[in-house]
């Protein structure tokens, strides 16, 4: 660590501490002191003090519980900012602004639920000023390393842009293995609608053994042994089939065996089913019954279908054994649902303290694109490249989602796996 940075404020709190600890100390990576004597200060709280930089204080850290308020929109250094206040140095509290996204104070207002009950992208601050794909916050982040190093002696370490790639593995194949009572009723299914293609297809891979649809599994085992990537596969497990939950059955052999090959070549997390959010024995077989086919425990995960409800979600997280989560985005739209792409500690608002549960956002995921947003190959891959960029300039990091499905040779997703090659190939360059 380097010199310690002086903060001066005339109180503290545990929001403020939460705040400052992810700043300085994971992303400036530097140590900090808060203190009330404002001579020696390098920054300077709510207060105008010469020689120090000068942040505004909007109020919300030393708030109790959520208090639903507005919040002004402003511009520092060409970045979209909130809780804007001018005549300071930065013309906008950015602890404030930190906390208000990384702690998804928004989330815990009213609101209408989506169809899935999730809380809707929609009533959410950056859709409405149209800052969802742009990780702002991260941005912020940037521009005041490089204040620091301007208006003093520290010197700050820069962290270079990485990217990991990660996989939900909610349906491994698309005719194979499912059992004859359910190969039968999709082809009866396909028949009554006409699709005769599909028919002629699923029975040259159930008779003939032909490669399924949905079998991309050496394809992405070998872009990830060519680019020496070590991806997240978060595995479907659930031990009953119902409407959202069409996996194969986790101990069935393919499956076993499957599975067994992703913790080799990376890491392997549970993808709760869709209903486990009211059902913690379903939640704890799963894990249970994916923890006995690797051998070793699970501790990250990301919600099917991105069914995180706060606080509750985090907390069964929490309470059986999971220390790091994927949920953060959208499963309606694309971007950076906190703002950021940097992981970070949740903050339980209910309970004012921050928690021992990591977060990992991530600002892209195939079927929002192809299903949410409708999407061609080229034009999903042109937004994703675009908030690469963004990521990039910012030293920041990039999180996907990608499902098996959508990278084989299934005829819905034309050209997604060669595009997807390209994008794995470019960032593997960028990060060498």
């Amino acid at each position: 660590m380097s010199t310690p940075i002086i903060i001066y404020c005339a109180a503290d709190s545990s929001r403020l501490q939460y705040v400052l600890k992810w700043l300085y100390g994971e992303q400036l990576r530097c140590d900090f002191i808060v203190t009330q004597n404002a001579d020696a200060a390098h920054i300077s709280y709510g207060k105008i003090i010469p020689n120090a930089i000068c942040i505004p204080d909007a109020g919300l850290l030393w708030q109790q519980h959520i208090q639903q308020h507005e919040v002004a929109i402003g511009e520092w250094k060409n970045i979209p900012t909130l809780y804007a206040v001018q005549e300071y140095t930065i013309p906008f509290d950015i602890f404030s602004a930190l906390f208000f996204l990384l702690s998804r104070y928004e989330e815990y207002y009213p609101y209408k639920p989506d169809k899935h009950g999730r809380y809707p992208a929609t009533d959410s601050l950056l859709y409405k000023h149209h800052l969802l794909e742009r990780p702002i916050a991260d941005e912020w982040v940037a521009a005041f390393r490089k204040l620091l190093q301007e208006k003093t002696d520290l010197s700050l370490e820069t962290p270079s842009f990485s990217f990991l790639p990660t996989y939900d593995i909610d349906i491994a194949y698309s005719y194979k293995h499912k059992g004859w009572k359910r190969t039968l009723g999709g082809m009866v299914r396909d028949m009554v609608r006409g699709k005769l293609l599909k028919v002629s297809e699923r029975l040259e891979v159930v008779m003939r053994d032909e490669l399924d649809p949905y079998d991309s599994f050496l394809f992405l085992k070998e872009l990830h042994s060519k680019h020496r990537y070590a991806p997240l596969y978060f595995i479907l497990a659930s031990l009953d089939t119902t409407p959202f939950d069409k996996n194969i059955h986790p101990l069935h052999p393919a499956m076993q065996k499957l599975i067994k090959g992703f913790a080799a070549e990376g890491t392997v997390g549970i993808h709760p089913s869709y209903y486990t959010n009211d059902n913690k024995y379903a939640w704890v077989a799963e894990k249970g019954t994916l923890e006995g086919i690797i051998g070793t425990p699970i501790n990250i995960s990301r919600q099917h279908f991105v069914r995180m409800f706060l606080p509750a979600t985090y907390r069964q997280l929490l309470a059986n054994g999971i220390t790091t989560d994927f949920s953060m985005g959208y499963g309606t739209h694309l971007g950076f649902r906190c703002g950021s792409a940097q992981p970070f500690y949740w903050y339980d608002l209910e309970n004012e303290q921050e928690t021992e549960l990591k977060v990992y956002p991530f600002c892209f995921m195939d079927s929002t694109a192809h299903y949410e947003n409708h999407l061609r190959a080229d034009v999903a891959f042109e937004r994703l490249e675009k908030m690469a960029q963004y990521l990039i300039a910012a030293n920041s990091r990039l999180i996907t989602v990608f499902h098996n499905f959508s990278l084989g040779t299934d005829a819905e997703w034309k050209n997604w796996a060669q595009h997807y090659a390209r994008f794995l190939e470019k960032m593997a360059r960028l990060t060498s």
